[in-house]
């Protein structure tokens, strides 16, 4: 019975795409075409939000596809299936896959909260701006295999301690070599690495949730808060708290940004 029904879904979904074919040849539609797709795709794989902007700004080279029938819900198919697109592109471009990962369900858990096209648009150019901006902060720059295991494993345990030994094991290498390899391609030492990692980890706390300080300092794994506010300064110029409230500024002049360009 389950081979039945999976036989008549497949012979649905082989009808659609004739009839959607047709319908577009009927009323010479073309499709957004893969080169455009592709634009976007290297210029966030390569962290280059002027190119994604300017990317954005362009005029379509082809209709988007016809996910759903309701013009709503098919705005959104859309954007979820350009976020797939985006996560992969950052993915390459040397971002971290539980981070390029976390930002792909925030985004689409975003998106479902949208009540127009206007504001997916714009949640759209956002999202591809910040993956972008993710592949600046992350790139690997062409890392070993070895060190690139190292460093998934570090951005995987950054809510636990993280020891050499630890890391060592999980990239399959002695623990002095690793030391030596690691500083010798990120030019950073392990330990450094770590804790640049740990306070951008913090900033985006900071930006998108209202976990404390104190609370993101035990997260982190900082021996104590005042600590962590020393390398917070160390790596930002600046104290937490007061990171928070010039994030906070930007992104309610954003939304106001946005509103006023609604009416």
């Amino acid at each position: 019975m389950k081979n039945i029904n999976n036989h008549h879904e497949e012979k649905i979904a082989e009808n659609r795409s004739r009839d959607t074919l047709f319908e577009r040849r009927e009323n010479l539609q073309r499709h957004a075409s893969y080169a455009s797709e592709r634009l976007q795709y290297d210029a966030i794989k390569n962290g280059q939000t002027d190119r994604v902007l300017s990317i954005f700004q362009k005029t379509p080279d082809g209709t988007p596809g016809v996910l759903s029938r309701n013009e709503l819900r098919n705005s959104k198919n859309m954007f979820i299936a350009g976020i797939t697109l985006f996560t992969r592109a950052a993915i390459e471009g040397g971002v971290p896959e539980e981070t390029a990962y976390a930002l792909s369900d925030g985004y689409i858990q975003t998106v479902e909260e949208c009540t127009n096209k206007y504001s997916i648009e714009k949640l759209s150019q956002k999202a591809a701006m910040r993956f972008a901006e993710e592949v600046q902060k992350h790139g690997m720059r062409n890392y070993s295999r070895t060190i690139e295991a190292a460093v998934k494993y570090i951005h995987l345990y950054l809510h636990a301690p993280i020891t050499l030994e630890e890391t060592a094991e999980a990239a399959g290498i002695s623990p002095s070599y690793l030391s030596r390899l690691f500083k010798q391609e990120t030019g950073m030492f392990f330990v450094d690495y770590i804790q640049k990692e740990r306070i951008e980890a913090a900033c985006n706390m900071l930006t998108y949730s209202d976990y404390t300080a104190a609370q993101i300092s035990e997260y982190l794994c900082f021996s104590t808060q005042s600590y962590f506010i020393k390398i917070f300064k160390k790596y930002k110029g600046t104290t937490p708290a007061k990171y928070r409230k010039y994030r906070i500024q930007d992104w309610n002049e954003n939304v106001m940004v946005t509103a006023n360009s609604n009416i």
